[in-house]
């Protein structure tokens, strides 16, 4: 038997059937892609908070009130920049550290600002499913 060029290739429409998969497997691929890796951002948040916290207490250890970031020596943004870092509400008992995402982060619904409060009767994350 003699192949013709016909026979011997695939068609278009095999070609675009073919397309059409690879595009609905990406399509449902993306989203779960896309949470990953803003959960993994979050480290970045998380990460920066612990070290205020860290610092805060190195700081109380000699002086009568928390330290501002200033104070700390530390920067106002995370180490890999996905966040803003701010410390509020320093008092002899206690501060408020946040960490709002920036620039692709704040896609990350739910999660766009964590917060740590450490106060007299001990310290809270918030919200607690993005810790």
């Amino acid at each position: 038997m003699v192949l013709r060029p016909v026979d011997a290739g695939f068609s278009f429409i095999e070609l675009l059937v073919t397309l059409v998969v690879i595009a609905i497997l990406a399509a449902l691929a993306l989203p779960s892609y896309q949470s990953a890796v803003y959960k993994g951002n979050r480290a970045d948040a998380t990460t920066a908070l612990l070290r205020i916290q860290l610092a805060e207490e190195q700081w109380r250890a000699n002086h009568t009130t928390y330290g501002t970031l200033a104070t700390l020596g530390m920067g106002t943004s995370s180490e890999r920049g996905k966040y803003t870092l701010a410390v509020t509400a320093n008092t002899a008992t206690g501060y408020v550290a946040t960490a709002t995402a920036v620039a692709e982060q704040v896609n990350d619904t739910g999660c766009t600002t964590l917060t740590l409060t450490v106060s007299g009767t001990g310290e809270s994350r918030t919200p607690a499913a993005c810790w």
